[in-house]
């Protein structure tokens, strides 16, 4: 499998309870992403929500947990994982791929397959581009590498609401120019940094001050334009965004 990327398919969710058509969706999933000649899959995960969700009329969670370990008794490939279930609130999908992201890289097996299959040409020429983002995970970093977010920016005056909003997550910044502020990232790339937006000639100039070294971006308009310049630990990428008529 050397020049298969692997996966891991994760579903999230009440189960509640589970059904056939649950199962039967790991099933097609596998098919067609083994038809493509691409990808191998290793693994399935189902993760029942906890019981703070709020949906009513939800059965417990180790009554949810039970119910789905019967489910999978027949299945060599797919099995059910309680952590989600066992927080105290509602957990967003983003963290829980990152957990069990962080708990599969314990494993020697999925580590050897992550080094041998998962990283660009690029990457594996560079290694400051991959010690840069090996923190974050596998998973965010292909759905990233798929978005095609809108922005949306509302100015009044020296206060500024800057929305990033696509189909996997949304990401408001709310902030006052020139002003510091505790920006919580935690949906993001799970940190928390010291940030700061100004005016460097007609560009914004946000710095992230933090963990990762030279944190932050620059934005501008260009005509129907705007760019947008993000950087972390000596490594840019860019983004450009048309105007919606």
């Amino acid at each position: 499998m050397k020049h298969l990327t692997p996966l891991i398919l994760l579903a999230c969710g009440s189960f509640n309870p589970i059904t056939n058509m649950h199962m039967r969706l790991f099933e097609l999933a596998r098919d067609h992403l083994h038809q493509t000649g691409k990808y191998h899959v290793i693994e399935g995960i189902i993760s029942p929500v906890s019981d703070n969700y709020g949906k009513q009329g939800l059965v417990a969670a180790k009554h949810r947990i039970a119910m789905v370990r019967l489910a999978v008794e027949t299945s060599d490939w797919i099995r059910v994982d309680p952590w989600e279930s066992e927080q105290s609130q509602w957990t967003e999908t983003l963290i829980v791929l990152r957990h069990h992201f962080k708990e599969l890289l314990k494993s020697h097996n999925i580590r050897k397959l992550c080094r041998d299959n998962t990283w660009s040409k690029e990457e594996a020429a560079d290694p400051s581009i991959r010690s840069s983002v090996t923190d974050v995970n596998i998973a965010v970093r292909k759905i990233a590498s798929r978005l095609k977010p809108d922005k949306e920016i509302i100015q009044d005056g020296n206060h500024m609401i800057i929305k990033t909003l696509s189909t996997f997550k949304n990401y408001i910044m709310d902030f006052e120019i020139g002003t510091e502020f505790e920006e919580d990232l935690t949906g993001v790339d799970g940190r928390k940094c010291m940030t700061c937006v100004t005016w460097d000639g007609d560009k914004l100039l946000c710095v992230q001050k933090g963990e990762k070294e030279d944190r932050g971006w620059n934005q501008w308009i260009e005509g129907n334009e705007m760019h947008l310049e993000i950087r972390a630990c000596g490594v840019k990428c860019k983004q450009i965004f048309k105007k919606v008529q």
